[in-house]
């Protein structure tokens, strides 16, 4: 028999990272001191696709329906403004990709180094690449193991899946590089071997240390300890850190360039913890799933008083300007496009065909089959914008027509 009871509620909207600091934000503020560019992280997130960005009124030709779009912050900490980003990113990197085997090693940093690099997060991050991309270039070039140059791509991670800090870098590595002569292309003499993790790390280890080494000489290191002089302070670090290994694994390689695209998509634009994995949140605590790999890989669900999942979640908000994907040896910007040119030719490759430039509505449509321009009210008309909506937090905020009503 058909239910007959109270029609029912309507869905709730789904729970953002922003709804969360757009509650709780003021009262965080009050107890933490928090950088500039964290309260920027804040602002963009608290304030994306609302009126308080601006937007655009659109109504439809055929039906009189009237919608209105509110402006994306962009921000790349803003888990609801890195889908597009992050595809027309990996589709710029498909152009690159050489149709060989990929290894897949990641580095990463022991939980000693959390805390200075809460202090000094652009210099702990910009070792970490430095260490590991010279680590991997010179095991590269060493004809015990290839003798070539390698092409590496790295993404820098800063998170574990509890929104801790677990700062790691991915570094997604050719399976062969071009010879010093420029006249060959070189694969591993063992297949399914590159290099021994072992030596990986100790190699690695060792670099990162010289560096942070160097950089507390020349006083761009600054250890902030409480009642502890910065020069034992950096020592008692540095013999904790000479027990540690710094590689977490190396895989086996991919096969071929279609499934390191695949897994690139997931990994270059992802943010601390994206709005999916969000379940609810009272105002005072927050719930979220997470991925437990020490318990065999059992999804998990987490929950966290408010101000600190905030804090965890800042605890991830890179310095303004710093790059966290980058490339190096034959995917180096500056010769990247003639060295590929000649593995493709030693490789018998094709050159990849030119791509045309693309609108975001174009985008959408091929990838998703709908047309932004069409009404959603009655699915045939067209929409015109009518009407600028800027944005309400500046002082000239105002509306403008730029069509027919």
């Amino acid at each position: 028999m058909a239910h007959t009871g109270a029609p029912a509620s309507p869905k709730r909207p789904a729970l953002e990272v922003a709804d969360i600091l757009r509650e709780r934000a003021d009262v965080y503020r009050q107890t933490h001191r928090l950088s500039a560019q964290q309260q920027r992280v804040i602002e963009a997130l608290v304030n994306c696709r609302t009126a308080a960005l601006g937007g655009f009124k659109s109504q439809c030709a055929r039906c009189g329906a009237v919608t209105i779009q509110y402006a994306s912050c962009r921000n790349r900490h803003c888990p609801k403004c890195q889908t597009l980003s992050q595809i027309r990113w990996v589709e710029r990197q498909c152009a690159d990709l050489l149709d060989i085997g990929y290894w897949h090693i990641v580095f990463t940093l022991p939980h000693e180094l959390n805390a200075v690099a809460q202090g000094n997060p652009a210099l702990v991050y910009k070792l970490l690449f430095k260490a590991a991309s010279r680590t991997l270039l010179e095991f590269g070039r060493n004809p015990r193991w290839l003798g070539a140059e390698l092409g590496i791509t790295m993404v820098l991670h800063t998170w574990g899946q509890n929104l801790g800090q677990h700062i790691h870098v991915h570094c997604i590595v050719t399976d062969g590089g071009l010879s010093p002569d420029g006249q060959r292309w070189l694969t591993p003499a063992r297949k399914g071997f590159l290099f021994p993790t072992a030596a990986l790390s100790k190699v690695f280890r060792g670099k990162y240390l010289d560096f942070l080494g160097a950089a507390h000489r020349s006083g761009e290191l600054r250890l902030k300890i409480a009642g502890d002089d910065d020069s034992h302070a950096f020592e008692c670090l540095k013999t904790s850190l000479q027990s540690r290994d710094r590689v977490a694994y190396s895989k086996a390689p991919f096969a071929g360039a279609r499934n390191v695209v695949a897994y690139l998509g997931r990994y270059t634009h992802k943010t601390a913890i994206s709005n999916h994995r969000l379940v609810d949140f009272d105002g005072k605590q927050v719930r979220f799933r997470w991925r437990d790999y020490a318990d065999g890989d059992k999804i998990k669900v987490m929950r966290l008083d408010a101000d600190e999942f905030i804090r965890r979640f800042l605890l991830h908000v890179l310095p303004r300007g710093f790059t966290r994907l980058r490339h190096y040896g034959l995917l180096a910007n500056r010769y990247r496009a003639q060295k590929l040119g000649i593995c493709r030719e030693l490789l018998h490759q094709p050159a990849p065909e030119p791509r045309q430039p693309e609108t975001t509505q174009e985008m959408l449509l091929r990838l998703t089959g709908v047309d932004i321009t069409v009404c959603r009210q009655c699915g045939k008309g067209t929409l015109r914008q009518i009407l600028v909506l800027h944005p309400q937090n500046q002082t000239s905020a105002h509306t403008m027509k730029t069509g027919p009503p």
